[in-house]
């Protein structure tokens, strides 16, 4: 699947990253806990959360993530979008909560992480 694709399903915003939308991502992981994400492999995983700090773009960073998807409208500062760009992390926003944006891209056949 394409983050176009899930820019689509989930009729979200992007923050910044917009010309990299073609990018194909394999597994989503949806958590508010950083130290949960860290315990899936690094598979091309898109992060959904509605936490709008530096740990989660650096988190994304350190699983080499694709993508973050903010839930629930969350929109991080500038400091944090501009953090992601400088790092190629794709950013959108979704006004849908965690457990219905989870749904519909598993719905449209992304898969979940894999535990090591």
């Amino acid at each position: 699947m394409t983050v176009k694709e899930i820019k689509t399903i989930l009729n979200a915003d992007v923050l910044c990253c917009e010309e990299e939308l073609g990018r194909e991502v394999h597994s989503a992981c949806g958590s508010d806990l950083m130290s949960d994400v860290l315990a899936f492999v690094k598979d091309q995983a898109v992060l959904l959360t509605g936490l709008i700090n530096p740990q989660a773009v650096r988190t994304a960073e350190m699983m080499d993530m694709n993508c973050i998807v903010f839930v629930r409208g969350k929109r991080p500062s500038q400091d944090i979008i501009e953090l992601a760009q400088s790092r190629g992390i794709i950013l959108l926003t979704t006004k849908l909560e965690m457990f219905s944006s989870c749904g519909l891209l598993f719905k449209n056949g992304l898969q979940g992480g894999r535990l090591k």
